[in-house]
């Protein structure tokens, strides 16, 4: 394998709590030394890093690749791409009704295609907890386990039957599978679409009250209570939840949580002219909740920022807003929105970049996220300087529903490195 030096890059790792000018030697795929490299040590290739931030790549705990099964929305050969432009090293493929990842044998295709896919971010797979995610049975988590998966979920379905759901939890545990759930009542849901409150009302929007988290998130939190199983609650959107995630940590559960990125930044207010691009699941909502996120990320209480990247077809989002698919194509704001946290003063530069990186490769127990000697050389050398906007146009995932089009950030990913090979440059 090639040979690479990084020169006089400012390395920012809160995992080693390093932020130093230095240079980084790359062999065989990982860091072989920081600092003065060995007198010995002949790059093939060379990258002034001068004025630009190296970061660990980052490590996304949602994104919907869609194939097999929906590939007029997006193919898992370009997302991975688009993810390594947006400095996202890792991905993590959620399991869906047309692809609900139950199998050894859809393990493997996704695997096969991510992996077929040049220069490419790498995939990690969260399986299904129920056969096909149909609520029905459990899957088999042996072989899930076996196949590579680092956790299961039952993601967006519903699973009614809470006796079920109990021996998803003692079955995961069994194979020491982490349980990521997403809080949702689907009892109280109805045909909800908009958060419950004065935006919805005006609108004539049938609402989603905070409810169907809290409910959700109040009833597995007692499971937990029972069965000592880790759970990683996904996707919070409001203020209840924070308030009950830290007292679950106070007594010493087993949690842990994510945020999605807009959640940060977006509220109700943002669909008052029926912006079906701002139609989310969970749904956006008061501003009370959003700086409720802001606080627990801040505080430690939300352990993790991920992407929650839903791509869609144009069609999806040209329908009235209550029959509009929910989702939002996130990859390549990821970072930029995580970084504009510190700009607006809510998080300091490590805890944004730790909340995208070693933190979330902890939640899945993988070796990645953080630049040690030894360690995978997956990195990314970040331009703090460069300004550049969200648009239509620039936006290179499949998936162009995005409600940030118009905004600008600054700074920019000039090179991502993965496995030690450069995939973009």
């Amino acid at each position: 394998m090639s040979t690479l030096q990084l020169k006089s890059a400012r390395l920012i790792d809160p995992a080693n709590q390093q932020d130093v000018v230095t240079d980084i030697a790359i062999e065989a795929g990982v860091i072989s030394a920081i600092g003065d490299l060995p007198n010995d040590f002949k790059a093939d290739k060379i990258i002034d890093a001068e004025g630009l931030w190296l970061m660990p790549g980052l490590v996304d705990l949602s994104v919907y690749l869609r194939e097999p099964g929906q590939e007029n929305k997006a193919t898992i050969a370009h997302e991975m791409q688009v993810a390594a432009q947006s400095g996202i090293t890792t991905v993590c493929a959620m399991p869906e009704l047309e692809s609900p990842i139950d199998s050894s044998a859809r393990i493997n295709l996704i695997r096969e295609k991510a992996q077929a896919a040049d220069n490419a971010a790498q995939v990690e797979l969260i399986g299904a907890l129920t056969a096909g995610l149909k609520g029905k049975q459990l899957s088999n988590m042996g072989s899930l386990k076996k196949s590579g998966c680092v956790a299961v979920t039952q993601g967006l379905a519903p699973l009614n039957n809470t006796n079920l759901m109990r021996n998803c939890m003692d079955y995961a545990a069994t194979n020491e599978l982490k349980l990521f759930y997403q809080p949702i009542e689907h009892s109280l849901l109805a045909d909800g679409c908009a958060h419950q409150g004065a935006i919805a009302t005006r609108l004539g929007l049938p609402a989603i009250s905070s409810s169907v988290e809290t409910t959700a998130m109040a009833q597995m939190l007692t499971l937990i209570e029972e069965t000592n199983a880790t759970v990683h609650f996904c996707r919070l959107s409001c203020a209840k939840s924070v308030e009950l995630l830290a007292i679950a940590k106070g007594k010493g559960l087993p949690v842990s949580a994510d945020v999605a990125a807009h959640q940060l930044f977006l509220t109700d207010m943002d669909i008052s002219d029926f912006n079906t691009l701002c139609n989310t699941m969970p749904p956006l909502r008061s501003i009370r909740d959003r700086d409720a996120l802001r606080q627990g990320v801040a505080e430690g209480v939300i352990d993790v920022i991920c992407s929650d990247h839903q791509p869609h077809d144009i069609d999806a989002k040209l329908a009235p807003f209550q029959q509009s698919s929910p989702g939002i194509s996130a990859l390549e704001t990821l970072l930029p929105l995580t970084l504009r946290l510190v700009e607006e003063g809510v998080l300091t530069l490590a805890q944004a970049i730790a909340s995208v990186t070693h933190k979330p490769a902890e939640i899945i127990a993988k070796p990645k996220g953080s630049l040690g000697v030894g360690q995978a050389a997956d990195l990314v050398l970040f331009n703090p300087e460069k300004m550049h906007d969200i648009s239509w146009e620039s936006m290179q995932s499949k998936g162009k529903n995005s409600p940030f089009f118009g905004w600008g950030f600054t700074g920019r990913v000039e090179v991502t490195v993965i496995a030690g090979d450069v995939v973009c440059r």
